[in-house]
């Protein structure tokens, strides 16, 4: 075993040792660091690397002057408190000069209460610390493998245990991730390798490991003496060194084959990690060291007396204003909105998000601010059906001649009453409701989401808390008046008759029936000269065309059915004047 775990020469100790001084200083809770994670899909060979495979085995290899072996049990988040307190007591005997993984394991899952027919899987951690004067700081974590569909003794709800877990850990950025992948099966078919693209892309921190490469016949002794991990470390080790001296395999690289091999290359690949995140890791450090001074800065003089803590409150009260003043305003000098190019420096600029949902309600208005959408029937040439809010502008032509039958007054015959322009007009406006409340549903959450950063910025932890529920009341009532300033907004468009003094509306309507007319009559005049033919100056084209159908040209758009042109001009009016 200790062979299996002295992975780093003297070179890299230097390393590990500074990372190691971190660890025993708990920074570990609060910053991520390197470690090796065993991951891959059941049935994929781990067993032949490590070789737990019902739950999450940590493996810490430390320096010290003694030889020593300790497991225990790192109990999972769901255990109930008696669980928790019988898992606490697991501690067997292991011998200094031998680790049978295998019985450890077997004790293990007892402990756990892992069975076919109760648990499959758990989440709790297995952890296994070796010490001794020669061997290196290392943590490696072998997790279990990955599966998707259930069966009599994997549920479904088991597999989305285990994917958590073992995503939980090749997310983290200084996780080296061993990925195993199996020989008998197609490459891009096996689980493991898409969270592997999906949390490393680059491939900078992973290292692929082909497993069952041999050529063993099914079902033979040595197939199932290998599969069960039952030889030992010395006969594996010169039998996989025969095996791959022969045929195919003696022209393979050496350092890419072997375990001896895989252990080297382990080495230089957490030695590179750790130089590449070593710079990133003394920031994240120092950051979280400056985040516990500001906190202990934050009290100042002891809160003993009843004055002290007024004066406390006032005190934070006022940087709470100053900060949410800056952040109206878009002023963003303080320390607390951090880079724009962070994505929670992005969330604690209130007015540019601000400005950016304004800008998407907009364009959502503009998209889908009317019940109804006209569609020119030149347009319908192909078989595309309608959308939802879609119809045809003959067909809404009809509708609206048939609307303005059943309303008529005292305007003359095949005219239409003007004040029919104000009943349609509040069905089309409808979908502003439902786009103002989402408005502001979104700004008031992004207003819960900074007040709750700034309390937690400019007060202790413990104060904070108590003053989230404080504060959450008056947002909520500022929603409320928001909401009701959208309502008087829409109310008029709903309630009123529309009236506009502005020239746009004619113009607009104008400039439609004017684009209406060129499309018709370039229709026409194709359908009796034929399309045109390109020539190097168009403006001098030339084309023949009869008297007859030049008059037909020129008057194809006289209609004579008056209350057509009528329910016309009123779909042009209706449409233009919601824009």
């Amino acid at each position: 075993m200790a062979a299996a775990v002295d992975m780093q020469s003297t070179g890299h100790r230097h390393l590990l040792d500074t990372i190691d001084k971190l660890r025993a200083q708990g920074i570990s809770r609060h910053v991520d660091l390197p470690q090796i994670v065993v991951t891959g899909d059941q049935s994929a060979g781990k067993s032949s690397v490590f070789l737990c495979t019902r739950f999450a085995t940590q493996l810490s290899v430390r320096r010290s002057p003694s030889v020593g072996l300790k497991a225990s049990i790192i109990q999972g988040p769901n255990r109930s408190q008696p669980q928790k307190e019988k898992l606490q007591q697991f501690c067997p005997y292991l011998k200094n000069d031998n680790l049978d993984l295998t019985c450890l394991v077997e004790l293990a899952e007892e402990e756990m209460g892992i069975t076919p027919e109760f648990r499959a899987f758990s989440e709790d951690i297995l952890r296994i610390e070796i010490s001794g004067p020669q061997q290196p700081h290392l943590t490696m974590v072998d997790l279990p493998g990955l599966f998707q569909a259930g069966n009599s003794t994997q549920s479904d709800k088991d597999s989305e245990i285990v994917a958590e877990m073992v995503f939980s850990y090749m997310r983290r950025p200084r996780s080296i991730i061993l990925a195993v992948v199996s020989a008998k099966s197609d490459f891009t078919l096996q689980q493991v390798t898409r969270p592997a693209r999906q949390f490393d892309p680059q491939g900078d921190r992973t290292l692929g490991l082909i497993t069952k490469p041999d050529t063993l016949d099914g079902g033979s002794d040595s197939e199932a003496s290998m599969a069960q991990n039952k030889a030992s470390p010395h006969d594996r080790d010169r039998a996989e060194a025969e095996f791959f001296s022969k045929g195919v395999w003696a022209m393979s690289n050496p350092s890419t084959v072997g375990v001896v091999a895989m252990r080297s290359r382990l080495s230089n690949v957490l030695k590179n990690q750790i130089v590449a995140q070593l710079p990133n890791l003394l920031l994240d450090v120092e950051g979280k060291i400056v985040q516990s001074k500001t906190k202990l800065k934050k009290p100042g003089t002891p809160l003993v007396s009843i004055a002290h803590k007024r004066h406390y409150l006032l005190l934070i009260s006022q940087q709470f204003s100053q900060l949410m003043e800056a952040a109206v305003g878009g002023l963003y000098n303080d320390s607390f909105f951090g880079s724009a190019r962070t994505e929670e420096g992005s969330r604690r600029r209130l007015r540019a998000i601000v400005q950016m949902l304004l800008t998407n309600s907009k364009d959502i208005m503009h998209e889908k601010g009317c019940s109804r959408v006209t569609v020119e029937d030149e347009e319908k040439k192909d078989d595309r059906p309608l959308k939802d809010r879609e119809i045809l502008r003959s067909q809404y032509i009809e509708e609206v001649g048939d609307f303005i039958n059943k309303n008529r007054s005292i305007e003359l015959h095949e005219t239409f009453n003007p004040l029919i322009v104000g009943e349609p007009y509040p069905e089309q406006c409808r979908p502003w409701a439902v786009i103002s409340k989402i408005l502001a549903t979104e700004l008031l959450a992004a207003v819960h989401s900074i007040s709750h950063a700034m309390v937690h910025h400019v007060a202790m932890e413990e104060t904070a808390d108590k003053l989230d529920p404080l504060i959450y009341p008056s947002i909520h009532k500022l929603g409320v008046e928001l909401e009701e300033s959208f309502e008087c907004l829409i109310r008029p468009h709903q309630e009123l008759h529309p009236i506009t003094y502005s020239h746009a509306l004619t113009e607009n309507v104008h400039k439609a029936q004017t684009e209406r007319r060129e499309g018709r009559a370039n229709a026409q005049i194709e359908n009796e000269c034929g399309p045109p033919v390109p020539v190097i100056r168009p403006s001098r084209q030339e084309i023949r065309i009869s008297r007859g159908a030049l008059k037909s040209v020129l008057t194809a758009d006289v209609d004579a059915d008056m209350m057509c042109y009528g329910s016309a001009l009123a779909v042009d009016s209706w449409r233009l004047i919601t824009m």
